[in-house]
């Protein structure tokens, strides 16, 4: 009899208190969404989330299930419960009916809460909007706090398809543990493509069994230099690491239940020497010393070379001159060898090959790439270089992929299926969409995280140069004003890029991230007309909550210069 009493006495309980949500009113502030909604619904009345609150899912749906229910249990300190048993208040339902697989309608009642999508990776959106609504805070005075969503009916849908984040790994080398912790802050963007930059002339990141000096040798530098380049010394530290393919499939399938694409990327021609290092019949000269700054080689270096060993992977930053040979059978066998083993690892269509900053100087004194160039009908080094992606990307068209290169492969003439990164401003990308070829555009003035966040330097940590506020990523479009509307379809989105030469920990990275990736998610995702950057900054304030409660590092200078 007590039993029943006190269940009765609970359901009286929360009967009351679902009442008082029934009409409670909600202001604007309650719906800080970023990035921003093409259509929402402000309502009244809320949700509450307690240990009456189960979440219900179509078949197929079980990750994105569990998913909401950890961030539920995560936000609000209560257990809240996934099943596909039972009836529950929250339901992520299928609807084939909406127009776009990343398309998704979120509907908040004070009494249930549903999220539909095309695909589960639409549901998986919904849920990012949703954990943005969750609050936690007292509604009525004498009362405790309360968790709860704010009511409302969200449409919304991508502008774009290509929602890219990069990271460069090879410069400096981060943990699995960490990448993970990356994918989950592109994922609570809605971002959807992870470019992992993998190999350098400072270090090769991936293990590759037919190639195992390349994660012997070519992992390892014997020293890094000190401070900007050209640095003031060399710390003689040996530095480095890889990724077993193991770890390699452990983030990808990680980042396919956050419906993200990983996307390797295999540096060639250029920014090789790291696998020169280990295999130094790859370069044109096998035998000549690495051409590199003689103060600023480690003494483990200089011994390598005293030694007959004239190859060291590198260990400060810029372009290098010992490049792949193209005059070589054996190089295009190497590199097809490791693009089978990478090809076999990534399920993503395409695989970046780089194809940027590629000195020709070895090229053109080399007999065997001059012997190359005239077998061909080549007119210059350029067109050798074009001899070069157009062979890659043949054979990895054969494998069933595509490729993506940066925007110096226009030059010499663009491989048939390439995909443009244009990096060096918006011209590459006009080039190549007016050449109908697919575009995703990261244009180094919007683009490049690497650069400084703030004018005045001085407690800034060491960055490569320039200056990208905010405000500036949050400026960027995709679709440059100058493309003719017939062609902006090849604009397939773009993308930003952390490059790391002077970002060595995992600290620093979140912190030269956020808050700029939050503004470029919305230039990615959100629709031209409705951007606004006095709108977004308001929102971006309740944004860094989101930051706080996962414990990221971010720049909290941008938040005290709007206060």
């Amino acid at each position: 009899m007590k039993n029943l009493l006190l269940s009765l006495a609970c359901l009286f309980t929360l009967a009351s208190c679902q009442n008082k949500m029934k009409d409670y009113v909600n202001s604007n502030q309650d719906y800080a969404i970023i990035p921003k909604p093409i259509d929402l619904q402000v309502k009244n009345g809320r949700f509450i989330i307690d240990q009456n609150t189960i979440i219900t899912a179509n078949k197929g749906l079980k990750v994105e299930g569990q998913y909401l229910a950890e961030i539920l249990s995560l936000s609000t300190g209560k257990e809240i419960q996934f099943t596909d048993k039972t009836s529950g208040n929250i339901n992520l339902i299928i609807d084939s009916a909406l127009v776009s697989e990343e398309a998704y309608t979120l509907s908040v009642d004070y009494n249930k809460v549903q999220i539909s999508g095309k695909t589960a990776k639409g549901i998986f959106y919904g849920i990012q909007s949703l954990r943005q609504l969750i609050q936690n805070k007292v509604l009525w005075e004498n009362e405790s706090a309360i968790s709860s969503i704010p009511s409302t009916l969200i449409t919304d849908a991508p502008r774009y398809a290509y929602r890219g984040m990069h990271l460069d790994v090879a410069r400096h080398f981060f943990s699995v543990d960490f990448i993970k912790r990356y994918i989950d802050i592109l994922a609570m963007h809605k971002l959807n493509s992870f470019h992992w930059h993998l190999t350098e002339d400072q270090g090769w990141r991936i293990e590759i069994k037919k190639y195992p000096k390349l994660t012997e040798v070519g992992a390892w530098r014997n020293g890094t230099i000190v401070g900007n380049y050209p640095g003031s010394e060399n710390d003689n530290l040996r530095y480095g690491g890889y990724y077993t393919q193991e770890e390699v499939k452990e983030v990808i399938a990680y980042a396919a239940q956050n419906h993200i694409t990983v996307i390797p990327e295999i540096e060639l021609p250029g920014h090789s020497s790291a696998t020169i290092a280990a295999y130094p019949n790859l370069s044109c000269f096998p035998k000549e010393n690495s051409t590199v700054p003689k103060d600023r080689i480690s003494q483990g270096s200089k011994e390598a070379q005293k030694n007959g060993k004239p190859k060291i992977v590198q260990e400060s930053w810029g372009v290098y001159d010992d490049v792949y040979c193209a005059g070589k059978e054996e190089t295009f066998e190497v590199l097809e060898n490791i693009l089978s083993e990478v090809i076999e690892l990534f399920p993503s269509k395409y695989i970046h090959i780089g194809g940027d900053e590629c000195p020709k100087g070895n090229w053109k004194r080399c007999p065997l790439c001059q012997k190359r160039k005239k077998e061909h009908g080549l007119k210059d080094e350029h067109e050798l270089q074009s001899y070069f992606i157009h062979r890659i990307e043949k054979f990895v068209n054969s494998k069933g992929k595509n490729i993506i290169g940066w925007d110096e492969i226009l030059e010499g003439g663009l491989a048939p299926n390439a995909t443009v990164m244009s990096w060096r401003g918006n011209k590459g990308g006009i080039e190549a969409a007016n050449a109908e070829h697919n575009v995703i555009m990261s244009p180094n003035s919007h683009c490049y995280f690497d650069h400084y966040q703030a004018k005045d330097r001085t407690n800034e940590p060491i960055a490569i140069g320039g200056f990208l506020p905010v405000e500036k990523v949050y400026s960027f479009d995709p679709t440059p004003d100058e493309l003719e509307a017939s062609k902006h379809k090849y604009i397939l989105g773009g993308q930003a890029n952390l490059w790391t030469e002077y970002i060595g920990t995992e600290e620093y990275a979140e912190y030269m991230l956020l808050p700029r990736l939050t503004a470029l998610s919305e230039s990615l995702w959100s629709q031209k007309k409705l951007k606004n950057w006095d709108d977004f900054k308001v929102r971006l304030s309740t944004f860094k909550n989101n930051y706080d409660e996962l414990g990221l590092n971010y720049a909290k200078h941008v938040f005290e210069n709007q206060e």
